[in-house]
């Protein structure tokens, strides 16, 4: 694994306004707006605030600072960051979709995404959940009035790949705009606008920020894209993230490479631990041979992240909960992509019809490996599972 011009990136930031050149840390211009000498420099600057600080709704250069990191480390063209991930996927849905235009879902999606997809049927936008992640089942679900595909891959919750060069592909071909949550892979081990891709959507809250400390989004495109989000679903709507926010989260991008390596090794061995074990009867993790789509994974990915699922052969609620119960290095937590190893189930003991309608496994529980040594997560697991 080598990602030596990443690493440059993370570790380097630019002071647009110059004030510390020689800091070794980036400056918090916690400010909401900005002073002109000048009536006239005001108007000009109003006239365009994405290229000029203003307000902090709009331009901050705290902020500015993350999203060049971002936008550096993902390949693309601009950045925006956003106060939360689903900011994010809200702003690249919204800039993507209008009345009377039809939406594909592609896999297990984030369950906050599908509510969005819901949510956007009371404006006339319609969608489709394709469980599959063949580019085929995609095929068929497009309608004269698709405009927009969202996917994650891997996906949630099941660690799916999607082929992204072959959708994108038949996006292309059809005028379809891709967007992808490549919040599991990072920059560091997916580009997927390299692979056509038109909009990456990320959680910062996860891998990027990495200390559990910050909720934060961001949407890396095109110049024009982001430039016609700015305007709209950006500054419009008011979603933008905060300068504090946005220095924790260059922070967080100084050590990516270093804890990706951690979340990637140690993961990997829980994986195989418990891919061995006895009690479960299946590892959803696209690092392993076993995974059904471990070649397509090989080819698309530069590394695996710590994130996964395994499946009991015990598939009941209390089953479930008494592995998750018995834990304890490994925490009860929602989110992923820090230091602390956390454990959840989509199972909630009340809720079976949905997950049959989601293609869900009832016996599935979902596991972040943090930086905790590999051998303690591991006795930690074994106890549990005994």
């Amino acid at each position: 694994m080598s990602f030596s011009d990443d690493q440059l990136i993370c570790l380097r930031f630019e002071d647009e306004l110059g004030y510390f050149a020689k800091a070794a840390a980036p400056p918090i211009y916690e400010t909401a707006p900005f002073f002109f000498d000048t009536y006239e420099d005001y108007a000009e600057a109003a006239n365009n605030e994405k290229e000029h600080y203003v307000y902090s709704r709009g331009t901050n250069p705290t902020v500015q600072i993350a999203e060049q990191m971002i936008a550096a480390l993902e390949g693309g063209a601009d950045c925006k960051c956003f106060a939360s991930g689903m900011a994010a996927i809200s702003a690249s849905l919204m800039c993507s979709l209008s009345a009377g235009d039809h939406l594909i879902l592609v896999g297990h999606i984030y369950e906050t995404s599908v509510s969005l997809a819901q949510y956007l049927k009371r404006f006339h936008i319609d969608y489709t959940i394709v469980h599959s992640t063949s580019t085929e089942a995609v095929a068929d679900a497009i309608k004269s009035q698709t405009r927009a595909i969202l996917m994650e891959s891997p996906t949630s919750f099941t660690f799916d790949m999607v082929n992204i060069q072959e959708l994108t592909s038949l996006s292309k071909a059809k005028g379809i705009r891709t967007i992808i949550d490549n919040s599991w892979a990072t920059p560091l081990f997916q580009k997927p606008l390299k692979w056509g891709v038109d909009i990456v959507v990320h959680s910062a809250s996860k891998y990027l920020g990495g200390h559990n400390d910050l909720i934060a989004g961001a949407v890396i495109a095109s110049k024009e894209i982001i430039n016609r989000m700015y305007a709209e679903e950006y500054e419009l709507i008011g979603g933008s993230l905060a300068p504090f926010e946005a220095w924790l989260l260059i922070r967080g991008l100084r050590t990516l490479p270093l804890r990706m390596e951690a979340h990637q090794r140690n993961a990997l061995l829980v994986a195989r631990f418990l891919s061995d074990h006895p009690s479960i009867s299946k590892v959803n993790h696209p690092g392993l041979p076993s995974h059904p789509q471990h070649k397509l994974a090989c080819r698309q990915l530069k590394g695996y992240a710590g994130l996964f699922s395994f499946e009991l052969k015990d598939s009941t609620y209390e089953d479930i909960c008494r592995v998750i119960n018995k834990l304890r290095l490994i925490r009860i937590g929602v989110s992923w992509g820090s230091m602390e190893s956390q454990v959840i189930s989509p199972n909630y003991g009340f809720n079976k019809q949905s997950l049959k309608k989601q293609h869900m496994p009832e016996s599935l529980i979902r596991l972040a490996v943090g930086h905790e040594p590999a051998e303690l997560l591991i006795q930690d697991l074994a106890t549990a599972l005994s």
